[in-house]
């Protein structure tokens, strides 16, 4: 891999910028049947929960993986932040009118479920080796 890829996705900014496109247009995509503007607010609203959501999920995961022990600790922290996340998004595509909420979020939260659970097992692994 060259200097300048290691570099670019090591960046929290390309991260959060690929977050913003990647899930913006896929709400477009998921509302295109819908009359403009409202494919265009939806697709903003997501790109800009999802550019969020990729900066605090790890924070989140990081706290919550270190309040529980056991088993618990491999399904609680994503459990919450699926929650969390879902709730969220329903909350605020609801509030701006996005017609197709369900398809909207399915694919932002299936990739953010998944990153937190990822992420969670990855530290209770290392945390597991501490012990």
């Amino acid at each position: 891999m060259t200097a300048t890829l290691k570099r670019w996705a090591g960046s929290g900014t390309v991260h959060v910028l690929f977050a913003f496109l990647a899930m913006g247009g896929w709400a477009v995509f998921a509302n295109r049947a819908h009359a403009v503007p409202q494919p265009l607010y939806s697709g903003f609203l997501q790109g800009a929960l999802s550019a969020c959501l990729t900066l605090f999920l790890k924070s989140a995961i990081d706290a919550l993986s270190r309040r529980f022990t056991g088993i618990t600790r491999l399904w609680v922290p994503p459990l919450i932040a699926c929650l969390g996340s879902a709730s969220l998004l329903t909350v605020l595509h609801a509030l701006i009118g996005t017609p197709e909420i369900a398809k909207t979020i399915a694919v932002p939260l299936l990739v953010s479920t998944s990153y937190a659970s990822i992420y969670n097992y990855s530290l209770s692994g290392k945390r597991g080796a501490e012990s």
